[in-house]
């Protein structure tokens, strides 16, 4: 037989020995990476998420007791030990995921940087470069966390909302806003135009925005970044 990863095995002893299992009993459903969208069979639109921040909330809320469902967009990262684990590719694939899982969960974490837009006319062929210049229709994707948190009221939910906001500027106002235009409990947003954090790096640094106010992370690993995150807004 194969024995696990060293990195499993200590993940495995970390959760047998942690004491503060802050989030015992509760289900959590996290989305994480990007998502791509067909241009033709051999083209794609997407961004430059890695899916690492995702991935590092869903290993942080396992070994603090939750029972977690990822659902991630495409990555090179593996599957979570002891995590159910859904791969999908596009933003309406998520979206669909999302509805099979949301009901009966206690927390959901919207991570995946989700492409807010979709080609609207898919080419069955491969588009020749035959031509100087090349227009592209787009059409707006669903939004799936302000879906979620206009099932919240619907439904009555007793479900808490959290959303990502990756920026380049003004991160203040766009974050503010996407809160209240969502409706989510917190909004985590971070600065992409940073080199050394944020997309594809190891390290972010954060801030916590909901209607009580706003908290700065510092810059950490993700690992670490994601332990905060989880205790301040969950704590």
């Amino acid at each position: 037989g194969r024995m696990l990863e060293p990195a499993e095995i200590i993940q495995e002893l970390n959760g047998l020995f942690k004491p503060d299992r802050y989030l015992a009993g509760q289900k959590i459903l996290i989305t994480a990476g990007p998502t791509q969208e067909a241009i033709d069979p051999v083209r794609y639109i997407s961004n430059r998420s890695s899916g690492k921040m995702g991935y590092a909330l869903a290993k942080q809320a396992k070994l603090a007791g939750a029972e977690v469902v990822l659902i991630s967009g495409p990555s090179n990262l593996e599957a979570p030990q002891g995590i159910k684990t859904i791969r999908v590719k596009t933003a309406n694939e998520m979206f669909v995921a999302v509805k099979e899982h949301i009901f009966g969960q206690d927390i959901f974490i919207s991570a995946a940087a989700v492409g807010d837009y979709k080609v609207k006319d898919f080419s069955d062929l491969k588009i020749k470069n035959n031509k100087e210049n090349l227009t592209l229709t787009l059409e707006l994707n669903i939004d799936i966390l302000a879906w979620v948190c206009a099932r919240k009221l619907e439904f009555n939910l007793n479900l808490i909302t959290v959303g990502f906001a990756a920026e380049t500027h003004d991160l203040e106002r766009y974050a503010k806003e996407k809160l209240m235009k969502k409706g989510a409990d917190f909004i985590v947003a971070n600065d992409v135009s940073c080199e050394d954090i944020g997309f594809d790096s190891d390290e972010n640094e954060v801030v916590i925005f909901s209607r009580a106010g706003m908290m700065p992370i510092q810059k950490a690993s993700k690992e670490i970044i994601a332990e905060k995150l989880l205790r301040e807004m969950f704590k």
